[in-house]
């Protein structure tokens, strides 16, 4: 609801500096609450007299709670944040219609309380006044100035009216929790909890309740088919040509991680059934493509991983009944692969691997029951996470038979992660060290 001219002029924006000192306190209350809840309650976790799977359950649970607290800390700091600048704002704001509104008043106009304007005819002496009634062209050019004074003030009040609805918008933006923290990124545990990224300055905090930034809760379990689709376009300029068509009957999609304390688990299952058949062919600035796959049937996948710190393992079994067949070349700054398989029957496989420091290395086993071949080696980057994959595969079935392969992975994150934390044992080993050979030669000398 847009506001009045008597609204703005009779409001006073010196309350909003006197919120923001309240929430300015809130928050500092806030820190003390979290210190005493870590150096507390937190604190039974970290030490040695309790252990096994519990602790790590309610260790998680703790550094959430904690993540919590501070959190709201950065919540009620944003809150006063914007309630400043929104005094700021109004106040100029407010000050600039007052200026509209004495400025029309030394133009000859009159304004009401309610900020409507009107010639100033107490002015007139009774020869002026006899002779604006009958000039129309001064009656039409006094009416014209009327007009203009008018919308120069109500452009003052819309100005308010629109900051005004900024800040609502501002500050129900800042206690939706955007959860950038949750999902495995970091501590947070509430998908409805504080918002911990609370933007607390006005002029970059959105305008629209549809701008509100939300990681949006991922759903463990996706459903999707049957479907059918088709398309093609062609080979231009810097970008490549591709036919794709489809033909799904279901796909089924479920995943789930979890973290107890330096422990994670995650895990994937997935099954579909359908045909496909892909096409790629051309140059781009990344480099070119060329690449031909179909396929028909049923296939599964299992996987599951575990990390503690930064060592880790997986597992992985897949399954296919129908036929295939693809070929690939494929050289880009991020992928260099070429391939070529062709199979019909069914197949088993199964995978291993382990890692250290963002380093994997794995192996995989394949049992055929049915003629086919297959030959891969490359390399390539997966866009989501970073990592880089090195692998070659080969195998050959007339009737039965199977494939072999290795994998390699890196991912840089983990390895620099890792090598801080190297780095830190060994400064802090040396430091220790030198205090040892200090403590020593203090003793010796003395």
């Amino acid at each position: 609801m847009a506001l009045t001219y008597y609204e703005v002029m009779t409001t006073n924006f010196s309350l909003l500096g006197t919120a923001a000192g309240k929430w300015e306190t809130v928050a500092d209350e806030l820190k003390k609450v979290e210190t005493r809840y870590g150096d507390t309650v937190q604190k039974i976790t970290m030490g040695n007299t309790w252990n096994g799977i519990s602790v790590m359950s309610a260790r998680k649970g703790f550094t959430a709670t904690r993540y919590e607290y501070a959190a709201a800390q950065a919540q009620a700091k944003a809150t006063a944040g914007l309630l400043r600048d929104a005094q700021e704002k109004f106040t100029d704001l407010k000050g600039k219609l007052e200026s509209a509104r004495d400025d029309a008043i030394a133009a000859g106009m009159t304004v009401s309380e309610q900020g409507r304007v009107a010639y100033d005819h107490s002015k007139l002496t009774p020869a002026e006044r006899s002779a604006y009634h009958h000039d129309p062209d001064s009656q039409k050019a006094i009416g014209e100035a009327v007009d203009q004074w008018q919308k120069h003030i109500d452009d003052r009040v819309k100005a308010v009216s629109e900051t005004d609805e900024h800040v609502k918008v501002a500050l129900s933006a800042a206690v939706v929790d955007s959860n950038k923290d949750a999902f495995g990124k970091g501590n947070d545990g509430q998908l409805n909890g504080f918002n911990a990224h609370a933007e607390g300055d006005l002029s970059k905090a959105p305008k629209k309740l549809e701008d509100v930034k939300v990681t949006p809760k991922e759903d463990p379990v996706t459903v999707t088919g049957p479907d059918v689709g088709f398309s093609v376009s062609g080979v231009k300029y810097g970008k490549e040509g591709s036919v794709k068509a489809y033909a799904d009957l279901f796909h089924v999609t479920a995943k789930g991680e979890d973290e107890f304390g330096r422990l994670k688990l995650s895990g994937v299952d997935e099954i579909y059934a359908g045909a496909r058949a892909t096409g790629n062919l051309g140059f781009t600035d990344k480099g070119g493509v060329a690449k031909a796959e179909v396929s028909a049937g049923i296939r599964s996948l299992v996987e599951g991983r575990a990390e503690y710190g930064h060592v880790g393992g997986y597992g992985r079994l897949e399954g296919f009944a129908g036929g295939e067949a693809s070929a690939t070349a494929k050289a880009t700054k991020d992928e260099f692969t070429l391939g070529a398989k062709a199979f019909a029957g069914g197949k088993v496989s199964g995978a291993a691997g382990a890692e250290v420091a963002g380093i994997g290395v794995g192996v995989t086993g394949e049992g055929w029951a049915g003629p086919g071949a297959e030959a891969y080696v490359g390399w390539k980057k997966d866009e989501e996470t970073g990592t880089y994959k090195f692998g070659t595969k080969g195998g050959l079935s007339p009737v039965y038979g199977g494939a072999v392969g290795l994998e390699f992975t890196w991912d840089p994150e983990k390895f620099d992660k890792a090598m801080d934390a190297a780095g830190d044992f060994v400064g802090d080993s040396a430091d220790k060290v030198g205090e040892g050979i200090g403590d020593a030669w203090d003793w010796a000398t003395s």
